[in-house]
């Protein structure tokens, strides 16, 4: 699939998705939804890879690396990123999540030495003014009520931190790759390392695992784990092969933008002229940090020998 329908897939789909983990909120703990997403997701992969008649096992040294990137980006990122939407309205959660413009290329130069140029800088400003606008409403209305509740700082400190470990395993991305070139099965274990980090979080800390009796709750857990975790994830990761994670973490500008088009089209929302030029500096800054030459890139040699047959195609 070409790298921009792919950008446009995960931009769709995790445009709904704040609004799906909604959806999961109240009967069961944010660490237990986290834990079933994931186990799900990671369990429709295995199976998938089992049916292209490929071996699951991967060496250690190729382990350590999607350990570490599960810990990150299905473990640490999405335990406060479900815990903070109890505490902040999902438009702030959004807005936050655009600081991995920042991020990204800030982890890329701590773990890798890559290179941050003016226009990193440059774009990533303008996208966080365009979603800043987009959900100026929804934000000054939350900034409004931190007085009258004490959690709002615990959620802005969790949203951040959910921000920060995601892009730290964007960045790791890379280092897998250079690992296995199967992107399904790589995706699956380290989604599975992550949920054994949740997991093991659950059991310290005495969370009873409840199974919701609710049907939004189930609808909602399908459609975060086969649309936003499956396909999203493998469209994402994808693409950070393809043009790197500094210009594919731009996804997470686009997503706020195709949730406000959703809300028109489904819920008969009317921005107002603060939401429109928002949206206009969100594609602007798109459009400017993909069609920027990309740094050079950090050569890796390969971790470990294939233990099963080189896989050709990519998603």
């Amino acid at each position: 699939m070409p790298s921009p329908l792919l950008f446009l897939l995960a931009s769709l789909i995790w445009g709904s998705t704040f609004w799906a983990i909604t959806l999961q909120l109240g009967e069961v703990a944010p660490m237990v939804s986290v834990v079933y997403r994931f186990a799900l997701a990671a369990a429709v992969l295995f199976g998938y890879c089992l049916l292209r008649g490929q071996r699951l096992m991967l060496p250690w040294r190729t382990q350590r690396w999607l350990m570490a990137q599960g810990f990150l980006t299905f473990g640490l990122s999405y335990i406060c990123t479900y815990t903070a939407e109890q505490y902040l309205v999902s438009a702030l959660v959004a807005v936050l999540f655009a600081l991995m413009v920042f991020w990204t290329p800030i982890c890329a130069r701590l773990l890798f030495g890559s290179a941050i140029g003016w226009r990193v800088w440059a774009a990533g400003s303008v996208a966080m003014a365009g979603v800043g606008l987009l959900f100026s409403h929804a934000i000054g209305t939350a900034l409004h009520d931190i007085g009258s509740g004490g959690h709002f700082l615990l959620g802005l400190v969790l949203a951040i931190s959910a921000t920060i470990a995601s892009s730290a395993g964007n960045v790791l991305v890379s280092k897998v790759r250079a690992a296995s070139s199967n992107v399904f099965l790589t995706t699956a274990w380290s989604m599975a390392w992550g949920t054994a980090l949740v997991l093991a979080l659950i059991v310290v800390s005495g969370t009873p695992l409840v199974l919701p009796s609710a049907p939004r709750y189930w609808i909602g857990l399908l459609y975060l784990s086969m649309f936003g975790s499956v396909i999203a994830f493998i469209a994402y990761f994808t693409l950070i092969n393809r043009i790197g994670a500094h210009k594919a973490v731009y996804v997470g500008v686009t997503s706020p933008v195709i949730s406000v088009l959703l809300s028109i089209r489904l819920e008969h929302y009317r921005p107002g002229p603060l939401e429109w030029l928002g949206m206009a500096l969100c594609l602007a800054s798109v459009a400017w940090a993909v069609r920027a030459p990309s740094p050079a890139k950090v050569a890796f040699a390969p971790l470990s020998p294939p233990v099963s047959p080189p896989v050709t195609e990519t998603p």
